[in-house]
């Protein structure tokens, strides 16, 4: 936490991005890509904005409590929550006429009620309380206290263009610290508040910005060099990037996608990454996959999911219910598992994997799979859990197809 008072005008900012996220309906990237691109100013003072920001949504509700308004007129509260914010933080208000009526009393008041109740004090919303206590039970505290924390930032070294220490000294020098992450070769944990994206380092494609927890996803999958191996969930490429660096540029790795725009940036970013050996395509229909029946050695289906283990990255995605479209995520889950899986050759292995903690998601899923005489058998899985790693959450299982 940047324990630092915000100024005026930089409290401005932040009511701007919290009605743009909570009115708008914007995710909170794009609504701090809009503030950000109107207005200069410098890493350290776009960090303080994100930390007070990220900080109120991640505990949307009990700010809004500490501020006596209710959760539903939070978009129209922003600078009583400026206030309350920086008072819970124990830092001076800021110059404005609501810090001039703030009522200290009332606020010990409401602040000693909610030590009393874990739920609020955590910030989270009804509907994720009740999914939570269903599907993890006692496990689900310990979880949803981690995902009010502030996420940490980790960058994934590209094995393609250099070696972690390469990457930390020429990061020094453009006054970025870092260390090595135990037990991850390729992960580096960023010490300070530098704009990576604005270091030569990153524009020479030496690294991705990318968890610690996700960066576990393409090693689970055992590529090797020369094999032929698909992405069939890439997205921007984030986890395709991991895998061609594992494969060490060789061999056929196929990235697919719905969305050409992304796999458009996914191209921008494998040329930067000298990701040579990367294709992506469009998964324009049904066919697109079927002529890649029992092609793939190696097969990764980061399908999409709930997101409710990355939630202290994405904090604006607890305030929308997302229990109200669960059975449909699940539904195309299982249709991406059961149909893209016959992409997989005989004796190949593929890797379902998701950012839930969900076991509806998850455990359940790849059971209900294998019950289905898929011909596939389970050869491990593994939780990646934010109580007990500090990343964010996530699930993958690593499945054989019979020979």
């Amino acid at each position: 936490m940047i324990k630092i008072s915000l100024t005026s005008w930089q409290a401005e900012r932040a009511v701007t991005i919290l009605d743009d996220v909570l009115t708008q309906g914007a995710t909170l990237d794009r609504a701090y890509a809009r503030e950000f691109a109107n207005f200069k100013m410098g890493p350290g003072e776009q960090a303080r904005i994100a930390t007070l920001v990220g900080d109120l949504l991640r505990r949307l509700s009990l700010y809004c409590h500490l501020a006596d308004v209710p959760l539903a007129e939070a978009a129209t509260a922003g600078w009583g929550l400026i206030c309350v914010w920086h008072q819970f933080h124990d830092l001076p208000l800021p110059s404005h006429p609501t810090a001039d009526r703030f009522n200290l009393k009332a606020f010990e008041t409401r602040r000693a009620q909610a030590k009393g109740d874990p739920v609020l004090w955590d910030g989270c919303p009804e509907w994720l309380e009740a999914l939570g206590q269903a599907q993890l039970g006692k496990q689900w505290p310990a979880e949803r206290h981690a995902l009010t924390l502030a996420p940490k930032r980790y960058l994934r070294v590209n094995r393609l263009k250099c070696e972690p220490q390469q990457l930390m000294d020429k990061l020094a020098r453009e006054h970025i610290q870092t260390r090595l992450l135990a037990g991850q070769p390729d992960t580096l944990e960023v010490l300070s508040d530098g704009a990576l994206f604005r270091t030569e380092c990153f524009k020479q494609g030496w690294f991705e910005q990318q968890d610690a927890g996700s960066q576990q996803i393409a090693p689970f999958l055992g590529v090797e060099p020369g094999m032929r191996v698909i992405d069939a969930c890439a997205g921007a490429g984030g986890k395709t990037l991991h895998l061609a660096a594992l494969m060490a540029g060789k061999g056929r790795l196929l990235a697919m996608d719905v969305e050409e725009w992304k796999l458009e940036n996914l191209r921008q970013r494998a040329r930067r990454a000298c990701a040579h050996n990367v294709e992506a395509r469009l998964i324009s229909s049904s066919k697109t996959i079927k002529r890649l029946k029992e092609s793939a050695d190696r097969l990764l289906l980061d399908v999409p999911c709930s997101g409710l283990g990355v939630l202290k990255r994405n904090p604006d995605a607890k305030w929308r219910d997302t229990a109200e479209r669960l059975p449909i995520l699940m539904d195309l889950q299982a249709d991406i598992l059961s149909r893209y899986s016959r992409m997989v050759k005989p004796g190949g292995e593929l890797v379902y994997a998701t950012c839930s903690l969900l076991p509806c998601e998850n455990q359940e899923q790849v059971a209900r799979f294998l019950a289905a005489d898929s011909g596939f058998s389970l050869l491990a899985e593994q939780t990646v859990s934010p109580a007990a790693s500090g990343f964010d959450g996530f699930y993958m299982a690593r499945l054989r197809r019979a020979g």
